[in-house]
C-alpha cells in the first residue's frame, strides 16, 4: 500500500512537492476537476498540460494516482443539460492518455448537506476539526420521495451507462466516493452506495471508500464489514483514511478526527485491507486543523482541512502515522 494526498489546485511549487517526498507521500489525488487547465475554455482537460505536469510531478519521484471529471451539474441531473456528460467522457479518454489510473465523477445533490449543522469541533491540545449535528440543525428533517430518488437514480445511471463503457476503453477506474454526509436517502449512502456494482459489474467501477464518512453512518463494524465485502471483490480502488468520533444513527453527530484520537482503530482497518489483498493507495483526508496550520478549507464542510496545504503540521502528522502503520503492519504480518 502506499500514501497519496489531495489537492485542490492543478499547479503544485517546488517545495509543495518537495515536502511531500519528504514526508513519505507517494501519489497525488487531483480533488477538483475544475483546476485542470481546458475545463474551463473547453470543457474537459488539455492533454498537453496535463501531460507536462506529470512528468514534472514524476521528476520528483511522485506520481498521479486519481483525478476527478468535470462536476455533473444540477442542471444534468433535472434533465436539462447533456453538455457536462459529454465533457465529462472526453475527459476520461484525456486522463486515459495520460496514463492516470482512476477518475472520479462527481454528482450534485448527492448530499443533503442543508440538515445538518455545521460546528467547530474542539478536539485534544484544541486542534479544530469538522462536527456537524442533526441534533443542532434548525432545519426541518425532509429527505426527498421515492419518485425523486428514482429519478435521481436515473440519471446517475444513465452517466455510467456512457462512462463506463468510456473508462473501459481508457484502462481507467470509475471509483465512487460515498455520500458525505451519509444521511438517510443519500443516493451513495449504505443502500445506493452498494447498488453502484449491481448496476454496473464492470471491474473498472468501484470505490473511493471513506472510512470516516461509512463510520458516520454505522462506526467500526460497518467500516470492517463493508471494506470485506468490497475488498473480496476489489473494487476497493482508493482508501480515505479518515477517523471519526459518534456517529449519526447513536449521537445525532459527529466530528472528525486525528488518526489515534477518533472512535476506529486504524490499525485494525488496515489490516482488514492488508486481508483482501488491497494494494491502492490511503490519503488522509479531512484532517484537523493543528496550530500553526494555514489550511485549505471548503466552503460546504466548515472547519475541515480537506487539500494539502505547504508545512501543515496536520498533515505531516498523518502522513507520519500512516507511514508507522504501514512498516509495523509489514513488521508484524509480513509484506
Amino acid at each position: 500500500m502506499d500514501i497519496s494526498v489531495t489537492t485542490t489546485a492543478f499547479h503544485l511549487s517546488d517545495n509543495d512537492l518537495k515536502q511531500m517526498v519528504q514526508l513519505g507521500v507517494d501519489y497525488i489525488d487531483f480533488g477538483t476537476g475544475a483546476s485542470f487547465p481546458g475545463v474551463k475554455e473547453e470543457g474537459f482537460p488539455d492533454l498537453d498540460a496535463l501531460l507536462k505536469e506529470r512528468r514534472r510531478i514524476q521528476s520528483f519521484g511522485l506520481d498521479i494516482n486519481r483525478v476527478t471529471l468535470p462536476d455533473l451539474s444540477e442542471a444534468y441531473i433535472n434533465g436539462q443539460d447533456e453538455t457536462g456528460l459529454e465533457h465529462s467522457v472526453k475527459a476520461v479518454k484525456v486522463f486515459g492518455e495520460a496514463g492516470v489510473n482512476i477518475v472520479r465523477q462527481r454528482f450534485a445533490g448527492d448530499t443533503f448537506n442543508h440538515l445538518t449543522k455545521s460546528y467547530k469541533a474542539r478536539q485534544r491540545g484544541g486542534a479544530l476539526a469538522r462536527g456537524e449535528s442533526l441534533v443542532f440543525s434548525e432545519e426541518p428533517y425532509h429527505v426527498h420521495s421515492l419518485d425523486d430518488h428514482e429519478h435521481y437514480w436515473k440519471r446517475f445511471t444513465h452517466a455510467y451507462s456512457q462512462l463506463v463503457p468510456a473508462c473501459e476503453e481508457a484502462n481507467v477506474q470509475l471509483g465512487m466516493h460515498p455520500s458525505d454526509s451519509p444521511l438517510q436517502g443519500t443516493p451513495f449512502g449504505g443502500l445506493g452506495y452498494r447498488r453502484i456494482i449491481d448496476e454496473f459489474p464492470s471491474k473498472k467501477v468501484g470505490y473511493i471508500y471513506c472510512t470516516g464518512t461509512r463510520a458516520e453512518e454505522g462506526g467500526s463494524s460497518l467500516v470492517l464489514d463493508e471494506l470485506n465485502q468490497y475488498g473480496r471483490k476489489k473494487r476497493l480502488f482508493l482508501i480515505h483514511f479518515r477517523n471519526v468520533r459518534g456517529a449519526l444513527p447513536t449521537a445525532g453527530a459527529f466530528e472528525e478526527a486525528l488518526l489515534d484520537d477518533g472512535d476506529m482503530n486504524m490499525y485494525k482497518v488496515l489490516y482488514e485491507l492488508k486481508k483482501t489483498g488491497f494494494t491502492g493507495c490511503l490519503n488522509p483526508d479531512h484532517v484537523p486543523v493543528m496550530q500553526g496550520d494555514v489550511p485549505d478549507l471548503d466552503g460546504n464542510w466548515q472547519y475541515s482541512n480537506i487539500g494539502w496545504s505547504y508545512q501543515s503540521v496536520g498533515f505531516a502528522y498523518s502522513i507520519g502515522y500512516i507511514r508507522a502503520l504501514l512498516n509495523a503492519m509489514t513488521e508484524v504480518h509480513g509484506s
